[in-house]
């Protein structure tokens, strides 16, 4: 293909997954994908290779990237198929991340897939949000191996209930809530594999010589910026607060090897797997570095496999990031994926310093509440902080960053559909670290319980604070209050009609002495 085609090709393919985004967003329910946006989607070739996605989650399409081709190799597929599946060990994340798959056949020829992943407040665990402070997998909610959700165009009733939340009696759930949202998932999957069949016309075969293109002219792109970096190996360190159970102080460590066009990330020194629920399997941690390379190239480069071919990374089985099944992996998703964004980063410093920024937040302020009973309700929140200061300028105040793309819920969407009141919302001022230039500020929220509720915090940057970089100061670091008690980076608690949380998310550290 000339420039020309490719470049229109691959803005084609990116815009089929915009549109299964918008069909996703408009056809949820809860506030969590149709507010958030905390979903992802994507369009990978036959073998699973990754070829476009939408400007979603990182640690959904890293992820998914990393591992799809073993979730779709050797599986017979037919028109009108629906694939789900949540396992971490298997491909996904965590376990509310949820991720749809429908194949795209042209004449009975596989030519590739459509693919959503999205986060459901409630997939079954023992506490509202589905993100408890667990120490085994099935304390998470359900884990669903990948299974058939459609087979040939029809519902696979039994297993619709079981997503529902109901027994495996009666008919299937189409007015329930909770089945509503995996409903949407697949309506996008259909909506973008008839986007992809039609794009592929009635032979199919120039499509796969369009991705193999792609992906070609990505991976060209990816080893000509890495081979700018100098040769050298990179080590850098970092920790997390603690596991909730009692450990702090967990060791994250990299060695970067730079040689050539390629790139060998190795986590050996990493401490093993902890209690809690801070780990995580290999292809979250795979996520965070693709993340960190992906954001050395230029804007116009695709994002597909090829960008990734020149990078290898490993972690020692039995490690934080490497975890053996069935240890708890609900945070490692979300708090741990971004310390390993962090120790990256770190060791790209080093290598160019000039293109990386101080810390950011390094986490995502995760808050889940809700109460059981006939009027139940689950929320879930990840919360916006400050960036990392960076030679050209600033960092950002009051944004998600890193491995999180989604928004905070607006306040009016919070209030008509749960029993909370928010009593403050506002930017946490001077919470960035000082520097040539400052790191971004975080934010405060605080809820009033208008009824009782359960609650968890998985939060982290609470006892170790986000690093400035060339002589710049730490962000301050975040800090979490129940009716103004201090409460520790990992909580679950009951909270009375009245009760205030608030959270203060971290600023970003600081770049560059001040003169």
């Amino acid at each position: 293909m000339n420039p020309i085609q490719l470049s229109i090709f691959a803005n084609r393919l990116s815009g089929i997954c915009d549109e299964m985004g918008a069909v996703l967003r408009l056809s949820a329910l809860s506030p969590n994908i149709k507010d958030r946006l905390d979903f992802s989607c994507a369009i990978f070739d036959a073998e699973g290779r990754l070829c476009a996605q939408a400007a979603h989650i990182p640690v959904h399409l890293g992820s998914m990237a990393y591992a799809m081709a073993d979730l779709v190799r050797g599986r017979d597929w037919r028109s009108g198929d629906l694939l789900v599946v949540n396992d971490p060990y298997l491909g996904g994340t965590h376990l509310p991340d949820v991720t749809v798959v429908s194949p795209v056949l042209v004449e009975e020829a596989l030519l590739g897939f459509a693919v959503t992943r999205a986060h459901h407040a409630n997939i079954g665990a023992h506490s509202p949000g589905s993100m408890p402070v667990s120490t085994h997998l099935e304390q998470e909610g359900i884990v669903i191996a990948p299974t058939l959700l459609k087979q040939q165009g029809q519902w696979q009733v039994s297993l619709c209930r079981r997503l529902a939340g109901l027994d495996e009696a009666g008919a299937l759930p189409v007015g329930n809530a909770r089945f509503a949202d995996f409903a949407a998932q697949a309506s996008a999957c259909e909506a973008g594999a008839r986007r992809l069949a039609e794009l592929a016309g009635a032979g199919g075969a120039s499509l796969a010589q369009s991705f193999d293109a792609l992906n070609a002219y990505g991976e060209r792109r990816s080893r000509a910026r890495i081979a700018e970096l100098p040769d050298g190996v990179y080590r850098f360190e970092d920790w997390m607060d603690d596991d909730g159970q009692g450990q702090q102080d967990i060791r994250i460590a990299v060695s970067l090897t730079i040689q050539g066009e390629n790139a060998a990330l190795d986590f050996a020194g990493t401490d093993d797997q902890v209690a809690c629920n801070i780990n995580c399997p290999l292809s979250v941690a795979a996520a965070a570095a693709y993340y960190c390379f992906r954001c050395l190239m230029d804007n116009d480069v695709p994002a597909c496999d090829g960008l990734f071919r020149p990078i290898t990374l490993s972690a020692p089985e039995g490690s934080l990031l490497n975890a053996r099944r069935p240890a708890a992996v609900a945070a490692g998703n979300v708090e741990t994926s971004s310390r390993v964004v962090d120790v990256v980063l770190g060791a790209l410093a080093q290598a160019a310093p000039q293109a990386i920024p101080a810390a950011s937040q390094g986490t995502m302020n995760n808050v889940a509440m809700g109460a059981a009973g006939e009027q139940g309700w689950d929320y879930y929140e990840t919360m916006a902080g400050g960036t990392g200061a960076h030679a050209a300028g600033p960092g950002l105040s009051a944004v998600h960053s890193h491995m999180t793309n989604t928004l905070n819920t607006p306040i009016e969407s919070l209030e008509s559909h749960y029993p909370l009141r928010v009593r403050r919302y506002a930017v946490r001022r001077g919470s960035g670290g000082a520097g040539r230039f400052a790191g971004g500020a975080g934010v405060v929220r605080e809820l009033e319980f208008l009824g009782p509720a359960s609650f968890t915090l998985l939060t982290e940057r609470r006892l170790r604070a986000p690093w400035g970089l060339a002589g710049g100061q730490p962000g301050l670091a975040g800090e979490n209050r129940l009716n103004n008690q201090s409460l520790p980076p990992k909580y679950e608690g009951q909270a009375k009609t009245g009760d205030r949380l608030l959270i203060a998310s971290p600023g970003g550290g600081g770049y560059g002495g001040q003169e």
